[in-house]
């Protein structure tokens, strides 16, 4: 199997040269590397996900009409006005997605122009600036370059990379800010669940209504959903399913995460609208399981239809994909006072999803589909 990737060589101190098929493109971006690297303190394995960044960042700012100034630095805290716009109204958009070692300890970026067209997607949604793709790209690259042996190799751990973009001019007033910094940061993680998860139908709270940000990866979505997820979480429960603004019946999401169901071999998952967000994860799972000839079905499916089936004693799978969970196994579904239990034995299709999924990230097996962006960290 032949792997196509682009070379991250060293050119100087201060620069990379990055080599393309035998084509070199000098970029601007300085790299000024962290006096010491402390990963010899930890076991990169075992981290609590989401806590421990690697030594460096990168940089870049937006104003009067442009992208510029783009670097890459230590890892620091940033420094920001009390009237940054971001504090105020809303203006802060990120991405999710990971880096993976391979089996030849070269390090894949998992299809990032899919999130780079969801990143964009949401920039817009917001009122912010367009992203340039080279810029995105390529900062990120160097970044996982510079912090490369940041990246975990045990099955299931991987080099999590938050893009993100927010607001920075200085003003109180609501207003589309002039001002911006994009950042990448990243930080190594294991999984995200460590067992199947148990769930209940939320009816009282909305996540997202037709026509508003529900598709954008925005905070404010995020930070709408903490109060519900903290009420199951004390009622014994790991994550809700959100369900539609109007009828609160037909279900939307779980938690952070697309949902899907495996209802008598057939793949139902919730098609993607402005209320639900278009998850990388998702659209892989979907591919990879119409290779292997399953049916899919976008389509609506109210908690009603789930509680038929689980009555009349069919196979249910249910669970949740997403990029930090990747497939988080659903245990149980509650809806209202009742409680459904979903099918988890090993032979449970969302269980090969998973497998193959990871294969394809360690290059192990073949990428069919041109999934992996390699960079070569010799």
């Amino acid at each position: 199997m032949q792997l196509q990737a682009r070379v991250l060589c060293k050119r100087s101190p201060d620069f990379f040269t990055i080599n393309t098929l035998g084509m070199e493109t000098i970029l601007n971006i300085p790299v000024h590397k962290a006096e010491t690297v402390a990963t010899h303190q930890y076991d990169l394995n075992k981290l609590p996900f989401g806590k421990v960044p690697t030594s460096h960042l990168f940089l870049a700012r937006y104003s009067a009409g442009e992208w510029a100034d783009a670097r890459i630095e230590p890892f620091h805290k940033l420094s920001l006005s009390p009237f940054a716009l971001c504090f105020h109204y809303g203006q802060t958009v990120f991405e999710g997605m990971k880096a993976f070692r391979m089996h030849d300890g070269n390090i894949s970026i998992f299809r990032p122009a899919k999130h780079h067209e969801r990143f964009n997607r949401s920039l817009e949604r917001m009122g912010m600036p367009h992203v340039p793709y080279e810029l995105f790209l390529e900062g990120m690259r160097l970044l996982i370059a510079t912090d490369a042996e940041w990246t975990p190799d045990s099955p299931g751990a991987a080099l999590y990379i938050r893009p993100f973009v927010i607001a920075t001019e200085e003003r109180l007033g609501v207003k589309i800010s002039d001002e911006y910094l994009f950042l990448i940061v990243c930080t190594p993680v294991g999984p995200y669940y460590a067992r199947p998860i148990r769930v209940r139908v939320e009816t009282n709270y909305i996540r997202a209504a037709e026509g508003g940000t529900g598709y954008a990866k925005c905070g404010g979505n995020y930070g709408g959903a903490l109060l519900p997820t903290k009420e199951a979480l004390d009622a014994g429960f790991d994550q809700v399913l959100w369900t539609d603004a109007g009828r609160k019946e037909f279900i939307e999401e779980s938690g952070t995460m697309n949902v899907m169901f495996i209802i008598d071999g057939i793949l139902i998952t919730p098609p993607v609208s402005s209320t639900i967000l278009d998850g990388v994860t998702r659209d892989s799972i979907l591919a990879l399981a119409r290779d292997r000839g399953i049916t899919v079905q976008e389509r609506l499916i109210s908690y009603h239809e789930l509680e038929a089936a689980f009555g009349q004693g069919l196979r249910v799978e249910a669970f949740g994909a997403g990029t930090a969970a990747v497939v988080a196994p659903i245990e149980s579904v509650t809806i209202g006072e009742r409680t459904y239990n979903c099918y988890l034995a090993a032979d449970a299709a969302m269980y090969a999803f998973k497998t193959e999924l990871e294969a394809i990230r360690a290059g192990n097996q073949e990428d069919p589909h041109g999934w992996n962006e390699v960079v070569v960290c010799n």
